[in-house]
């Protein structure tokens, strides 16, 4: 399936299609506190704002096998909170799950990291939902570290 991969810039038609990855990016929070409908309302605004904020360098990549989308990556310049450093991040990355664990994610992260390097950034940064295992290994795998845990508890 790699061979048949294909990466391109994001045009403003692909809204709809990073839109439809929405709930699934909601569904992995697994927050007790929060409902379906809050998480899904906040994944919703969240791509909305990350999208539309064209004020700093950005990279939204559509990867595609056989013409039809299949995942996107959303890169973007970042201060480190530590060193204040300019760096990037990436506050969105999402694949269709007929191709979870086909090498998707991998090549978009790949493809980020190029970008990053281009910018001329040393690090490279992202969140994940602490409850997300399944991501979290998938990062690890792709050379990322824990630096820091931001903790919640319901009153």
């Amino acid at each position: 399936m790699k061979n048949d991969l294909v990466m391109r810039i994001a045009q403003p038609k692909d809204r709809q299609f990073i839109f439809s990855l929405s709930p699934r990016l909601a569904h992995v929070a697994q927050l007790s506190w929060h409902s379906d409908i809050v998480m899904q309302k906040m994944q919703d605004a969240y791509i909305d704002q990350v999208l539309n904020n064209i004020d700093q360098p950005q990279l939204t990549l559509i990867a595609e096998i056989n013409y039809e989308a299949v995942g996107f990556i959303h890169a973007c310049s970042h201060h480190d909170s530590i060193s204040e450093e300019l760096c990037a991040t990436i506050p969105l990355l999402a694949v269709a799950k007929s191709v979870d664990r086909c090498g998707v994610g991998s090549a978009l992260m790949k493809a980020a990291e190029e970008w990053a390097k281009a910018q001329g950034y040393r690090l490279i940064h992202l969140e994940v939902f602490a409850n997300n295992d399944k991501a979290q290994k998938f990062y690890q795998n792709n050379g990322f570290n824990p630096e820091t845990l931001h903790m919640v508890k319901p009153l």
